[in-house]
């Protein structure tokens, strides 16, 4: 909450914020961002670490009336990132960009608003290299029957509900019985959910394992693999750290990517870049025992960075050094 009376302190004085990357003598870059907390828009001050660019942040909202009278730039950055508190700017975004005179990435608010998992799962949804499972908006009143044993329409056990605007597994749970969803509703207050059939993704290891890999000007780069017994991946809960042999499996995908997981998932990756059309995106995703990718997640704001330990992880900072290269040169090429 104090950060986020700082930010709006800020803002009311001015709406152009500049960070310079090593020399600064590199692009000049203009990000178009929202208030909001670190989720709210691309990291993209992340991805230039080790460049010479010059980041530019500019706070438009809902009520921006014109993006005149910008600071000067060599190439501009559309930042802001699918939720629901940024739908209204989105829209404006849409309308103040459209015809935009100046190369722009990801100049797309349209398709960035439609980023939500029920959106993204419809997309996806007749592609044949892909798993990306039906996901719904479920309202509460509907839940409430079905845990009372009421049909709701092509849903079975188990399930996986999910508050709207979640992430990192915040308030998420797998329901497997009337009885288990009558205790969620008895412990939530949410009016509505996004609801999505349980997926067992788990290997012939015994693990789940989660990738984060990053799309940029169509080209996918590794950015890391979280492996847990348990369903529910993320980084932070993954202990990573502390587990020595999924380091040694994640190590391997990461430096063995181009050769190997890019490669053998090429129709995939293809279709997110065709149906997607973003300069940059990132997906979390898993292979199934098909051969298909299963797609969880597809965002321009997720975390993409390399300050993890280089003594516990040696193998990260020169995929991610390339990762970060990547991105540059496809900034600087859109000049």
């Amino acid at each position: 909450v104090e950060g986020r009376v700082m930010q709006l302190g800020a803002l009311r004085l001015q709406k152009t914020y500049q960070i310079r990357h090593g020399s600064g003598l590199g692009p000049r870059i203009l990000a178009f961002v929202t208030a909001g907390d670190f989720m709210a828009n691309t990291p993209i001050d992340f991805l230039l670490h080790g460049s010479d660019a010059v980041l530019i942040l500019h706070f438009v909202s809902a009520e921006t009336e014109t993006l005149a009278e910008l600071p000067p730039h060599d190439v501009a950055f559309m930042a802001i990132g699918e939720a629901p508190q940024n739908a209204g700017v989105l829209r404006r975004m849409a309308v103040l960009l459209e015809g935009w005179p100046r190369p722009i990435f990801n100049n797309a608010p349209g398709m960035i608003a439609n980023l939500g998992r029920d959106c993204v799962s419809a997309l996806l949804a007749d592609e044949p290299s892909i798993l990306a499972p039906r996901t719904v908006r479920v309202s509460r009143a509907a839940l409430v029957g079905f845990a009372m044993g009421e049909p709701l329409a092509a849903v079975e056990f188990p399930v996986i509900l999910r508050p709207i605007g979640s992430h990192a597994g915040a308030g998420m749970r797998l329901i497997t019985t009337c009885a288990e969803l009558a205790d969620w509703l008895r412990a939530s207050a949410e009016a509505e959910v996004y609801m999505v059939p349980f997926v067992d993704y788990r290997g012939a290891d015994g693990f789940y394992s989660k990738a984060r890999v990053v799309q940029i000007a169509g080209k996918p780069f590794a950015s890391h693999l979280a492996r847990s017994h348990h369903w529910m991946v993320h980084y932070l809960n993954a202990d990573m750290t502390t587990n020595p042999d999924r380091r040694a499996a994640e190590g391997l995908w990461m430096t063995g990517f181009d050769q190997d997981f890019a490669q053998r998932h090429a129709a995939a990756f293809a279709a997110l870049h065709r149906i997607f059309g973003l300069d940059y995106f990132a997906i979390d995703c898993a292979e199934m025992p098909d051969g298909r990718l299963l797609v969880f997640e597809v965002d321009v704001a997720m975390i993409v960075h390399d300050m993890d330990d280089a003594g516990v992880f040696p193998y990260k900072k020169p995929v991610m050094h390339k990762l970060m290269a990547g991105f540059l040169a496809a900034i600087e090429a859109a000049q």
